[in-house]
């Protein structure tokens, strides 16, 4: 019998039904031979997997987050304004996107800042709907009794920025504003920043740095300070320092300015006094050129951000916190912060992400404070962040970027202040408000598209979807209750 080459004692035998086949005989030779492109198979995956992590990381953009306080709609000059002086403002609006329907998630400084801080509605925190007093002072029921006992502010666990920035890698800093509650517990450094300095109330004397209470709120990380100078510089120094400093990981650099808050005063007017009496009152002149000051303080930032090197690598953000006072122009809009018509929550949105949103292009999508937060997050590389953590706004800029076409949005609004209460819902262009308990109290329905000046009132005509949006509105309310 002719013997069997050697070459075919490897092939696998026909085994018998139900049983496995034996086990082929491999030499030393080759199991060594097979150990050997296994290890440089392993190796070679490593290494690409961490190129491929390393890639990530070095796509994964710094992120400036401007914030003015309570400018109106119309009030820089890429918006309208026909007299303010603000180049750097026009300029980033010509190197990025200009949004022409984002909204602040309420028409006062705490409640808008809280939905950015937690990426979800407001009213789920408790407490929130209205900018905390002067002082740590409530100024409705809820807020009351929070701050009775002493837990007026932002629950740590609901504040995911800049936790979940700081778990993605990114250092984060916030220079300004903070807002969002006086008591030790809710200082900034608590909820995760690595730098703060800044106020902890809502407004100060730019000079002085004080509020008209007796409380310290200039703070530096968790411990009050003092400075010379003025409020805004003091703020884009900081910005400046630790934008052109040297940094390992990606940064979030967030920057709420108190810039064009009452009290009303320019760099030049050290020499005013401000007091109980004249805190809010300013002249156009004054408040103008706040305005102007802010924009120079942005050039500043901006050019602190060039001149890093970083400039095609970070996403900028500028955005107001709600609509201005009586003084702002809020043109063609109606309304004053601490409203729900369209000039208390339509305000200025502009960004700048080089490679990734087309340059001078203008979004007419309707959007929301909080639609940043979900933005932010994914931005930073945690693409199931939206699920994980149930927000309720949309990645604005994921929206952007595919150029996807206008979505009607279903946006809602609640904010309360004393005894008075206002409600608003978009569903569409079609918009509800309403405002009881108050001088003036009424229900009003609205269509944007062509009327976005709000002066034609289609409750009358138009019953039947007036009367859905105010179920819509109802059901909402359910929805948000606070944890607390």
């Amino acid at each position: 019998m002719t013997p069997v080459p050697p070459e075919r004692t490897c092939s696998l035998p026909i085994s018998r039904r139900g049983s496995p086949p034996p086990r082929p005989r491999i030499s030393r030779t080759q199991a060594l031979a097979a150990f050997t492109v296994s290890l440089a198979i392993g190796q070679w995956l490593q290494l690409a997997e961490n190129a491929t992590g390393a890639d990530e990381s070095a796509a994964r953009p710094n992120i400036v987050l401007i914030v003015a306080d309570d400018l109106g709609y119309a009030d820089i000059g890429c918006y309208g304004h026909p007299t303010a002086r603000t180049p750097r403002l026009d300029r980033l609006a010509q190197q990025g996107v200009r949004f022409t329907q984002h909204y602040a998630n309420g028409p006062e400084c705490s409640s808008t800042r809280t939905a950015l801080m937690t990426g979800r509605y407001q009213q789920r925190a408790g407490g929130l709907e209205c900018a905390i007093g002067t002082g740590n002072v409530g100024r409705y029921d809820d807020a009351i009794r929070l701050a009775e006992r002493h837990e007026l502010g932002l629950p740590i666990e609901q504040g995911i920025i800049p936790a979940d920035l700081k778990n993605a890698g990114y250092t984060c800093a916030a220079f300004g504003k903070w807002h969002l509650g006086y008591e030790p517990q809710f200082n900034p450094m608590r909820y995760g920043w690595d730098r703060f300095f800044g106020c902890l109330g809502g407004n100060v004397d730019y000079f002085t740095h004080r509020e008209l209470s007796d409380l310290p709120v200039l703070y530096e990380n968790d411990r009050p300070t003092q400075r010379s100078g003025y409020m805004t510089h003091l703020l884009a120094d900081e910005a400046v320092r630790f934008a052109t400093q040297e940094h390992a990981n990606p940064y979030f650099l967030y920057v709420p300015l108190t810039t064009p808050h009452f009290p009303y005063q320019r760099p030049s007017d050290e020499d005013k006094v401000v007091n109980a009496d004249n805190w809010t009152q300013g002249t156009t002149e004054e408040y103008l050129g706040m305005i102007e000051d802010m924009d120079t303080v942005v050039g500043r930032i901006l050019d602190a951000v060039e001149q890093s090197g970083r400039e095609k690598d970070t996403l900028v953000i500028f955005v107001s916190d709600n609509g201005g006072t009586a003084i702002a122009n809020h043109a063609p809009l109606r309304g004053l912060k601490g409203g729900l018509f369209e000039g208390g929550i339509r305000v200025p949105l502009i960004v700048r992400w080089p490679g990734h949103l087309t340059a001078g292009s203008e979004s007419h999508q309707p959007c929301i404070t909080m639609d940043l937060t979900a933005s932010l997050l994914r931005v930073a590389g945690d693409h199931s962040a939206a699920e994980k953590r149930s927000l309720d706004g949309m990645d604005i800029l994921a929206h952007v970027q595919r150029r996807a076409a206008r979505e009607p949005r279903r946006l809602f609004w609640r904010a309360r202040r004393g005894t008075k209460t206002w409600r608003a819902v978009r569903d569409a262009d079609l918009k509800y408000v309403e405002l009881s308990g108050a001088e003036g109290a009424g229900a009003w329905l609205y269509d944007l598209a062509v009327d976005v000046g709000e002066q034609h009132d289609l409750s009358a005509r138009r019953p039947a979807e007036r009367k859905q949006l105010r179920e819509l509105l109802a059901q909402w309310e359910v929805s948000v209750q606070p944890s607390r």
